[in-house]
């Protein structure tokens, strides 16, 4: 019972606060709490029959990142970048602008880096239970070996590109900055995760997502100039 009400004051605060933020935008049409409506109904599917879309790994982790991450990140673009415009111009906008947001590089880092990373890395102290209900997490479907180099490969593959991205663009420092955050991530990775995911789960998140994290921050700075 306790569980249900914490869900129901977090959905309709949530929800409550994107309809706030559009009438504080000036939105005449509420984009801000149709994105976060859409997003709320996505993490429902996640786990919730039928769709129940965590059954399947590479699709579960997508949708987590779906609604952990992009759908924010455009709330977040619409309200901030475009104050004043009314919510049909916004939606205009995020449809005419949606390829380059799709392939933008630091949008590529952060879905997949932190969805096929860090969801990867939670999939790991459920793989007992997730046999038990026929779900098909990455370290079920691949096994937990297999499935701790595609983690690690995502998180730092992807950076890498960034970082290579940045150089190209003329942006040596922020890429700089960028592989100096990455070195202590691949450190903590052979500390611990790579040595065994389940067990030093906690202490290599929080270890290493800190640097993450302000890889995400650095990224951001450099593609905003």
């Amino acid at each position: 019972m306790q569980v249900i009400s914490q869900i129901w004051v977090l959905l309709l605060g949530g929800l409550g606060i994107a309809a706030l933020l559009d009438v504080w935008a000036g939105h005449d049409f509420p984009i801000v709490f149709y994105l976060a409506l859409g997003g709320s109904l996505l993490s429902y599917i996640y786990s919730a029959p039928p769709l129940k879309l965590k059954q399947n790994g590479w699709i579960g982790n997508f949708a987590l990142g779906a609604s952990y991450i992009s759908l924010p990140w455009c709330d977040i673009f619409l309200f901030a970048a475009y104050r004043g415009y009314s919510g049909y111009a916004c939606l205009l906008r995020l449809i005419v602008g949606w390829s380059s947001f799709v392939w933008d590089p630091y949008t590529r880092h952060r879905c997949s880096h932190t969805l096929l990373g860090i969801a990867i890395v939670n999939d790991f102290k459920s793989i007992e239970g997730d046999k038990a209900l026929g779900l098909q997490s990455l370290p079920v479907a691949f096994g937990a070996e297999a499935a701790k180099w595609i983690c690690v490969a995502a998180i730092d593959i992807t950076q890498l590109s960034v970082a290579g991205y940045l150089l190209g663009a003329g942006k040596p420092y922020y890429a700089l900055a960028l592989l100096a955050l990455i070195v202590p991530q691949v450190v903590f990775q052979f500390q611990y995760f790579l040595k065994d995911p389940v067990k030093y789960d906690v202490k290599y998140q929080a270890s290493a997502q800190p640097f993450l994290v302000l890889g995400l921050l650095v990224t951001a700075l450099a593609t905003s100039h």
